[in-house]
């Protein structure tokens, strides 16, 4: 909202910027490097929830839960790393276990 933007300008210095969609008054093209940023993002939010079961968690209280979600995001990350090391394109994870 318009309040939650004005209080994190006024207190943080940040500006929200969100896309805009192509029907939309002002439209203008996005920022081609933000638009990779954003995409990889949530590409990797999905394989976060899709093959380490993000969601799926039993932890009893927040500092299992955090250190559960660290644990998670850690596998995912030497994923990559390896999948880096190797040539092969980081965003498939599965490459790094054959």
């Amino acid at each position: 909202s318009k309040n939650v933007q004005l209080d994190l300008f006024e207190t943080a210095n940040i500006r929200l910027e969100v896309p805009y969609r192509l029907n939309q008054k002002d439209w203008s093209p996005t920022f081609i490097p933000f638009a990779k940023a954003r995409k990889r993002i949530e590409t990797d939010f999905s394989q976060l929830c899709d093959q380490f079961m993000i969601v799926r968690n039993y932890a009893k209280d927040t500092v299992g839960l955090f250190t559960r979600i660290l644990g998670k995001i850690s596998a995912f990350t030497i994923l990559q790393y390896i999948n880096h090391i190797n040539n092969k394109p980081i965003g498939r994870l599965k490459y790094a276990l054959i």
